[in-house]
């Protein structure tokens, strides 16, 4: 049997190695479709796990990767055949599922997705968690009936995957858009995807007060902590957050009063366990409202080998956009 090559994280006495090894088709784990990978991508998650900076194994051995796409090999169920063009993100991939980071993956049919026909593979890794999960917060937004009207929206972690393609979602759609960023000398790069405006993140990280000056009609939020409570204070009324991250911190020293005197709503977004359904109407939307130009402007692409140099960097805050592995 013809072997492939993965990325295998495993546990010693020592702590964790990440190291490059061969693997065949009787090593993959269960599944009922069979997935040669040709593209992947770099999430905050991905450089915690492969920089070994968070618990997020849950399982050894382990192949990284929280997503992938590629072309069918095999099928044991009716929705998907040989050549068919699918994509994953989520379902607990390179956590307790052997992930993306590998020449091939086999997986549940019903985690998969159609690569939607306005994309390619590259595409649909350039986008990845980190843009489907920019693309369920601007729904989030829209079920809280934020309207571009109510005033700017701010985006936290602006220069980074998820706050990047948020940018060039909303100011597609209408909205006025303020990036938050520590990495100020983005500002050209922000405004390219669509950003009217650019604040430095030092506004939002000190000691939240307990009710601030309207600002935000509404706010995509990748950080957390301080800045999150930051955000809210600052909300106008019947304003809504979604927020998705934790790069600061997972504490939130908030107040109240943004909920109970301005009726703020603050939305959690999830995007590992979605509904199928949901995750289908994000990547309609994508295909729908995400300018493709931009996209491709905001994707850097890098063979797989890269990927051991660049966790630590993404973690670190030090990638901008999105990074597109080619895979084989």
């Amino acid at each position: 049997m013809a072997g492939f090559k993965a990325l295998l994280a495993t546990r010693t006495d020592q702590g964790q190695t990440v190291d490059w090894v061969e693997l065949t088709e009787d090593d993959l784990m269960a599944g009922n479709v069979t997935i040669k990978v040709t593209h992947t991508t770099l999430n905050y998650k991905d450089g915690l796990a492969v920089a070994g900076k968070a618990p997020i194994f849950r399982r050894w051995p382990m192949i990284p990767g929280i997503d992938l796409a590629g072309v069918v090999e095999a099928s044991r169920c009716r929705d998907y055949k040989p050549g068919d063009k699918v994509l994953v993100n989520g379902w607990r991939l390179g956590e307790t599922h052997y992930g993306g980071y590998a020449e091939k993956a086999r997986v549940e049919d019903g985690w998969l997705v159609p690569v939607p026909k306005q994309f390619n593979c590259s595409d649909a890794m350039a986008i990845g968690t980190a843009g489907y999960t920019a693309m369920l917060c601007v729904l989030a937004l829209e079920e809280n009936d934020v309207k571009p009207g109510d005033g700017p929206v701010l985006v936290t972690g602006a220069s980074g995957g998820v706050g990047s393609v948020a940018i060039a979602l909303l100011s597609k759609l209408g909205f006025e858009v303020i990036a938050s960023t520590g990495r100020t000398e983005e500002e050209d790069y922000l405004k390219y995807l669509g950003a009217a405006g650019v604040v430095d993140r030092g506004e939002l990280s000190g000691e939240p007060s307990m009710l601030g000056k309207e600002r935000w009609g509404g706010a995509i939020d990748t950080v957390g902590s301080s800045t999150l409570a930051n955000v809210l204070s600052q909300m106008k009324y019947n304003g809504a957050v979604a927020a998705c991250g934790l790069a600061q911190g997972t504490d939130l020293p908030a107040s109240v009063m943004p909920f109970i005197l301005r009726g703020v709503t603050l939305q959690g977004v999830e995007s590992v366990l979605a509904p199928k359904q949901r995750r289908l109407d994000a990547w309609k939307r994508l295909a729908k409202d995400l300018d493709i130009g931009k996209l491709r402007a905001m994707a850097v692409a890098h063979p797989l080998e890269d990927v051991l140099e660049l966790a630590p960097k993404i973690v670190a805050g030090k990638v901008r956009g999105r990074v597109v592995f080619n895979v084989g």
